[in-house]
């Protein structure tokens, strides 16, 4: 009898691909804008020297001597010294911890407040929205800068006082942002699908609305924090913001104005700083757009 063969043929294994998410899509798309890697490397940057600033500070930002009063920068002063012979390379690098958590720590009180309020409003709608919207209509009829200065003024001038002022100011932004994306979400069979098998309001809105929010959130709290270093350094370079001797670039403007013949690397250093700290946040906060947007992947 002839020999009947068998062959048994070895699955090919395929190479598994990586699971893909909205998340690592946008982080793809983010990574291949050059721009927006630029205004990343910025950030990262600034970040590290706030961090680091003890280590990298070559004096104390608070002590000088007078007879190095405005000496132009050298081996021993890189940015020069300023009206009371302070290191103003120290400054700028101390100045840069003040600037990043003003900025950022606003922001983020800011986009806490806001959203609360826009998921009442755009969730409950009637009453509630009515109270809120034009609570927020009062605020955003106000310049900002003008409402900031009058809640410092009422509060005192402080750092802490200016953080409050510029977070206070900008939750109607991130409040109407939130409540015109609850008010298109609300409406979409997942959540009417919540709601028909009993799932309570706040659980709605934890676990199926507020994720949703989150990317235009991301985006304009990235952008907010560039308007709030600015409007941080406006209120120090009024004196309403970080009182002496703290290191914050706008207050540094204010002090070093009257000197910017004189000394003008007293001026040109902060001012740079505070430029390319807000550059980078515009720069990574337009990546983040095109990258979250729907519309823009393709």
């Amino acid at each position: 009898m002839a020999e009947v063969q068998t062959t048994i043929h070895t699955p090919i294994k395929q190479p598994v691909e990586q699971a893909s998410s909205p998340w690592r899509d946008a982080w793809n798309i983010l990574r291949k804008n050059k721009l927006a890697m630029v205004g990343l490397g910025i950030i990262l940057f600034f970040v590290v020297v706030a961090v680091f600033a003890p280590q990298i500070a070559p004096y104390k930002f608070d002590e000088g001597e007078l007879v190095m009063k405005n000496k132009a920068p050298s081996a021993e002063h890189w940015f020069g010294t300023d009206y009371n012979g302070r290191d103003v390379f120290s400054r700028v690098v101390y100045g840069a911890r003040i600037s990043l958590w003003v900025g950022t720590s606003s922001v983020l009180g800011s986009i806490v407040a806001g959203t609360f309020f826009g998921l009442l409003a755009g969730y409950y709608g009637r009453w509630v929205d009515s109270v809120i919207s034009r609570v927020f209509d009062v605020m955003l009829a106000f310049p900002s800068i003008l409402l900031a200065i009058a809640i410092v003024a009422i509060l005192g001038p402080s750092l802490q006082n200016a953080l409050l002022a510029i977070a206070i100011i900008n939750i109607p932004t991130f409040g109407r942002l939130v409540r015109s994306r609850v008010l298109t979400l609300k409406e979409e069979e997942f959540v009417m699908a919540a709601r028909a098998i009993g799932m309570k309001d706040s659980r709605i809105l934890i676990k199926h609305i507020l994720p949703n929010s989150l990317a235009p959130i991301i985006v304009s709290g990235t952008l907010g924090i560039a308007t709030a270093i600015i409007e941080a350094a406006a209120l120090g370079f009024l004196g309403l913001g970080a009182q002496p001797p703290e290191p914050e670039w706008g207050k540094m403007l204010a002090d070093s104005k009257q000197y910017i013949q004189k000394a003008p690397w007293t001026v040109i250093y902060p001012g740079l700083c505070i430029m390319l700290t807000v550059l980078g946040f515009n720069l990574i906060g337009d990546g983040l757009r095109d990258a979250l947007d729907p519309r823009m992947k393709n």
